[in-house]
């Protein structure tokens, strides 16, 4: 958003993937702007609300259209007050899946960032306070270092799918040094791609990624069972596997449009990727301090690689048909 007085212009990108579920568009696989274009101009006024003082604020000016990668751009305009505070909120937050987020800029005439925000399910909504002869405090606390990093701590502790992925390698695992192996393996894979990824070297649309994560946790629970013990080369296959993990985590990034920042993407990448490392360093620090525990008791010894990689194939399952069934 660029705030020049009394006007604000605001730009809102989005996969076209998600507003097409919105708009439950039959040809969601096309590649030409279809006969949903006209209904893109109809979504386009209520993307963004807007009050002005308490006031909510209708837009002057709107606009859509597919940009040159496939994406949806929407271009409102707002005529408000100059100096009453500005509350400004995404109203397709709610309505996108669950653990989506939206990088929120505002600046002021002269290209200053007055307000930076990471918004998500919950937090929908930002103020700028704006008093009259004193210049908006930048708020970047969200899009700092730390802010990164929490993001990337907070990603891997709820995502589930890969931490039972983690949990399914661990599981057979017999010394530090297999471990330790496997932790790096994985780390340098995904670290790769969600580089990659972020910098549009790499694209792979989720509804390939997300089925191909599912798979990756299935064929190590399976191997598990068929392969009694540990399994050999394991760290191999962490490594070809974490490969397209990191194209999971990379969707977070590319989402916030970290990857088209000019001169701020460094940073990101590096605390995003840094949180995610800590994340699961945490993890696996638990897991595999209770795992050596329990094999000490006979009684869990036997079973316990069995039974945890049931469940976890089971759930990997379960993902894996409600991914395919979703796209």
């Amino acid at each position: 958003m660029k705030l020049n007085g009394s006007r604000l212009e605001a730009v809102a990108t989005f996969a076209r993937k998600d507003i097409e579920t919105l708009l439950e568009s039959p040809d969601a696989q096309a590649t030409q702007p279809g006969p949903e274009c006209g209904r893109l101009q109809e979504l386009a006024p209520g993307i963004l609300a807007v009050e002005n003082a308490g006031r909510r604020l209708e837009p002057a000016d709107t606009s859509a259209r597919f940009d040159d990668q496939g994406n949806v751009e929407f271009r409102l305009t707002f005529l408000a007050d100059a100096n009453g505070p500005l509350e400004l909120r995404s109203c397709l937050l709610p309505r996108l899946p669950l653990g989506h987020r939206q990088f929120l800029s505002v600046t002021d005439k002269s290209g200053e960032t007055v307000l930076e925000r990471l918004l998500g399910k919950g937090a929908e909504a930002a103020t700028l306070l704006r008093q009259p002869g004193r210049h908006p405090e930048a708020a970047r606390d969200r899009t700092s270092f730390a802010g990164f990093l929490a993001l990337g701590m907070k990603h891997i502790l709820t995502g589930y799918d890969h931490l039972l992925f983690l949990l399914a390698l661990l599981v057979v695992t017999r010394h530090f040094v297999s471990s330790l192996k496997i932790i790096t393996c994985f780390t340098l894979a995904h670290s790769i791609t969600l580089a990659m990824a972020t910098f549009n070297l790499v694209v792979f649309p989720s509804r390939l990624v997300e089925p191909l994560i599912a798979g990756s946790i299935i064929y190590v629970s399976v191997e598990n069972l068929v392969r009694r013990g540990e399994p050999t080369g394991r760290w191999l296959l962490t490594f070809a596997f974490g490969l397209i993990h990191g194209l999971g985590f990379a969707s977070v990034l590319r989402e916030m449009g970290v990857g088209d920042r000019a001169g701020g993407v460094l940073m990101p990448l590096f605390s995003f990727n840094l949180g995610v490392e800590l994340g699961q360093l945490m993890v696996a620090a638990v897991v595999l301090e209770l795992l050596w525990k329990l094999r000490r008791k006979p009684l869990f010894a036997a079973r316990l690689a069995a039974a945890c990689s049931a469940a976890v194939a089971g759930l990997g399952s379960y993902w894996l048909v409600e991914r395919v069934a979703l796209n």
